[in-house]
């Protein structure tokens, strides 16, 4: 078996953390004790490891049950959704889906008793498909990444001049959140730079480093790079370094892991725009008990997204996991 397989079969294995607590009084819509049950995309990416870590200290601090699984990897549909069937087999008070796909959580979701709360973070469930199986999802938490694309482009105009040719460096074909960032991207590219290709690499930073050699070595005369999510944003600064163009070259990814942190500290990559999947864990764990409470929860929230670049990336380091700049719980007024 492939090196990176095991890993990830390995990953999968211990992918279940489990958190005993109190419950505080709390009780599902049936009187079931308020322990919550989460399914996440594969901790071979650190963002759902931070994702989980987020979701576990929340479930910590207010003294609720916690079960999280994960899938093997980012193209483990099945895998995930044969996790959550596990869960739904053990019911809890209330469960938090992070679908690979818009459409593979829709079928165990479907088995879960009606009236518990289920709340979506991160990457968006087929809402339409979802009621045809009637399924109904509490509230969607996650990033709005149309508006993070924006800002990618924003901070990509301060590094190249006005006209210069961009690429896009994407993830899966048809995956909704590199999507959404890539039209973002070229939405705020407007009048300020020619987003002149776009390259899938799935996600995976050596597809990445491949795929942006490979222009490099082309005629054609780029001056940045914008890749959809941090690990292709360091293969493509890899590739950048091994032409001897760092600094000359912008390079800018989405998610703020620690290692594109310290890329941007040190010159490596010109900016990331920073996602907080900590928080998105954290809004999640309260938006459960507030949903297990009756209390009303907005149909969507958007956790905070802050561009880093060199001028603060040792405060967001020094902040890590936790948003670089204030942000605003929406869902304090809740906080029982």
């Amino acid at each position: 078996m492939p090196y990176r397989s095991l890993r990830g079969l390995i990953v999968g294995l211990l992918a279940m953390s489990v958190v005993g607590c109190g419950t505080g009084g709390d009780s599902g819509p049936d009187g079931r004790s308020a322990g919550v049950a989460a399914v996440i995309k594969g901790l071979d990416n650190p963002f759902f490891v931070t994702m989980r870590d987020g979701l576990v200290a929340a479930a910590t601090q207010r003294r609720v049950r916690i079960t999280v699984q994960a899938a093997i990897g980012l193209q483990d549909t099945a895998g995930q959704a044969s996790a959550l069937q596990s869960l739904t087999s053990q019911p809890a008070g209330c469960y938090v889906v992070n679908p690979i796909s818009r459409t593979n959580l829709i079928q165990p979701l479907a088995q879960i008793p009606g009236g518990t709360p289920i709340v979506n973070i991160d990457s968006p469930v087929d809402r339409q498909a979802a009621k045809a199986l009637g399924v109904g999802i509490t509230t969607y938490i996650g990033t709005d990444n149309v508006a993070a694309g924006r800002l990618a482009a924003a901070a990509m105009a301060r590094f190249v001049p006005r006209g210069s040719k961009v690429a896009v460096i994407a993830g899966i074909p048809g995956d909704a959140s590199s999507g959404a960032r890539t039209e973002g991207f070229i939405a705020g590219a407007r009048g300020r730079f020619d987003v002149t290709q776009t390259i899938a690499a799935d996600f995976d930073r050596q597809r990445a480093t491949l795929a942006t050699a490979e222009l490099l070595r082309s005629r054609t005369s780029v001056s940045g790079f914008f890749a959809v999510n941090d690990e292709m944003a360091l293969g493509s600064a890899a590739a950048v370094r091994a032409t001897g163009k760092s600094g000359k070259i912008a390079v800018i990814g989405v998610d703020g892991i620690p290692t594109a942190l310290a890329a941007v500290k040190n010159g490596g990559m010109s900016a990331t725009v920073a996602q907080y999947p900590y928080t998105i864990g954290q809004l999640a764990v309260e938006a459960c008990l507030a949903a297990i409470r009756r209390e009303p929860v907005p149909g969507k929230i958007d956790a905070p997204i802050q561009t880093v670049t060199s001028s603060n990336a040792a405060l967001a380091q020094h902040n890590f996991p936790r948003p670089v700049r204030r942000f605003e719980d929406p869902l304090v007024r809740l906080h029982g």
